[in-house]
């Protein structure tokens, strides 16, 4: 089967663009698509919850922990605000004012029933590293004095023509180079 020149010319190729598209602003698609602009709306409504948090611990005179609180809603309730603190100092603070709190938040128009505060786990310590090629640890070579010992007196009590005797000599002779 065989094609004419015609058929291969437009076979395979793309369209071009119109010249009528042109490049749109990238805001626009985080707005436009379904996937992104829920992930926008959602980090919008958490800016503005941490900025209501804020003026509320200000009017409360603890307006320096606002940096040390991560803020979200607990999965299921909007009405249960979900507070995630560095240190079981802070949250002990925040527990003591959080009636005052919940009242400072609707002032500014964040209306929650109930807030939970918890200690974020802190991140170990210490860390994994691969040894260095220096410090790799080498198996001792030869026999210790009292291994050597114990080999040589088992090596006095077999018998001269023993297949035992043979080994224990060679082993004897190889290990205490």
């Amino acid at each position: 089967m065989s094609l004419s020149p015609a058929a291969l010319f437009f076979m395979n190729f793309a369209r071009k663009p119109s010249p009528k598209h042109t490049a749109h602003d990238w805001m626009d698609y985080l707005r436009d698509s379904d996937g992104l602009g829920s992930i926008l709306a959602t980090t919008e409504h958490l800016a503005k919850l941490k900025a209501t948090l804020h003026l509320a611990l200000v009017a409360l005179e603890q307006g320096h922990l606002s940096p040390k609180i991560e803020a979200g809603w607990r999965s299921g309730a909007q009405d249960e605000l979900f507070l995630l603190v560095g240190s079981a100092s802070i949250g002990s603070r925040l527990q003591q004012i959080l009636p005052s709190l919940i009242n400072e938040l609707a002032k500014n128009g964040l209306q929650c029933k109930a807030i939970k505060v918890r200690v974020k786990p802190s991140p170990p310590a210490w860390e994994i590293k691969p040894r260095d090629e220096a410090k790799k640890y080498e198996a001792p070579k030869g026999l210790n004095e009292i291994a050597k010992k114990s080999w040589q007196e088992l090596l006095e009590k077999l018998p001269p023509d023993s297949g035992l005797r043979k080994a224990v000599e060679r082993l004897l002779q190889n290990k205490s180079k």
